[in-house]
């Protein structure tokens, strides 16, 4: 039995912490997050937004992988060489299959095309060959080529031993693989739009830089070029610079030519911008006392006022390439750009100026979805630059 007159033990309740007290660690921790994202240098937060665009992310890689394939090492991804010709002209794509003629299941492999003429029509038929398979093999021994001018081989890809072919997208006027002359194309078209680009963003802060930050009689002057510049019709004047380049230079003299004529034309809208940009910053506090010690105008313009506006150009860069490589193609397709025996895709496309070339064989058309993919992945990376370029906001 219990004594009643014993006091029972006094009982301490656990004491709870206020709600408040929660709320305000986790306004710290929000804190501590901020202030460390704060602490970051602005690259790795523009890197850090860039990355939560997905379609801008797989855009970058999608043109990483095309600058790999066509500029890199076109030799080795492509099947044959950009001027190996076969017996067939207008040969249609060979289908990959699977499946034989006996229904077993096989490696990937294609059929031969057995080409008749219509005798009521005239137009030629192909009918698949299932006499004789052609394995498509990876790392495939081929015909021979230099990689960078420095290394000797006979690798590709893939492709399938002699006498079968296989073209992925048929063959053009001459009988050449059109797959493995597009690949060869995009290293002269894809680079133009970067060493363009590169000429036009050196004359665009130069020019605009010196007129925003000088003025006068020199702001003037510059002024007045732009405005005759942008005021003469640019397909127009492409056309005339182009048509003046003459027939006997050489395909790299040429490509050099239009190179320099597309970049003359694309610095104007770039030097207005960095003009205005240089206006508002030339009385910033910084500025002043660089000039108080005598900071030459060129040290001004590199380390001082260009960096403040970085993430703008690298976005214009971005959207200029594509406008770049969309002039070549036009110069060319229209015949008065790069020309045989170079390889472009400008140049691929001349042969689908015929509409009866397009409704006979439309795989002429290829080169062009080259084109479009480029010019719409580099406008996705420019937006998502775009957006990440302030990523204090």
């Amino acid at each position: 039995m219990t004594d009643p007159g014993r006091e029972k033990p006094l009982e301490i309740a656990p004491v709870k912490e206020p709600v408040a007290a929660a709320a305000d660690t986790d306004a710290l921790a929000a804190d501590d997050q901020g202030a460390h994202r704060a602490a970051e240098t602005q690259w790795r937060l523009i890197i850090r937004r860039f990355r939560r665009h997905r379609l801008a992310v797989i855009s970058f890689w999608t043109l990483v992988v095309m600058y790999i394939v066509g500029v890199a090492a076109p030799e080795f991804f492509a099947p044959y060489g950009a001027w190996t010709e076969f017996d067939d002209t207008y040969l249609p794509p060979h289908e990959v299959r699977i499946i034989d003629a006996e229904g077993n299941l096989r490696a990937p492999f294609v059929y031969d095309w057995i080409k008749e003429r219509d005798p009521e029509t005239w137009q030629f038929t192909y009918t698949p060959d299932t006499s004789v398979r052609y394995p498509i093999k990876l790392f495939h021994r081929g015909g021979e080529y230099v990689l960078w001018g420095l290394f000797k081989s006979d690798l590709h890809l893939f492709g399938v031993d002699a006498p079968g072919k296989y073209n992925m997208i048929g063959t053009d006027a001459l009988g050449r693989d059109l797959l493995s002359r597009t690949i060869h194309a995009c290293r002269v078209s894809l680079t133009i739009g970067f060493v363009g680009v590169f000429i036009s963003l050196i004359l665009g802060l130069l020019l605009g830089g010196l007129s925003g930050l000088i003025g006068g009689v020199v702001d003037d002057i510059i002024q007045r070029i732009i405005e005759a510049l942008q005021a003469i019709p640019q397909l127009p004047l492409w056309l005339a610079l182009a048509a003046a380049v003459p027939r006997s230079w050489s395909a790299v003299e040429v490509y050099f030519a239009i190179t320099v004529i597309l970049s003359l034309m694309a610095w104007t809208g770039l030097a207005r911008v960095v003009r205005s940009k240089f206006i508002s910053l030339r009385e910033e506090d910084y500025v002043t006392a660089a000039r108080g010690y005598n900071a030459p105008t060129m040290t001004l313009i590199g380390r001082h006022l260009v960096p403040n506006f970085m993430s703008y150009i690298i976005v214009s860069l971005t959207l200029a390439i594509p406008a770049m490589i969309l002039a070549e193609t036009s110069l060319s397709f229209l015949g008065v750009g790069l020309r045989p025996p170079v390889v472009s895709l400008g140049v691929l496309l001349q042969k689908a100026q015929s509409f009866q070339n397009v409704q006979l064989f439309p795989w002429l058309l290829s080169p062009g979805l080259v084109v479009v993919v480029v010019v719409l992945a580099f406008n996705f990376v420019g937006d998502g630059l775009r957006d990440a370029a302030d990523p204090y906001k």
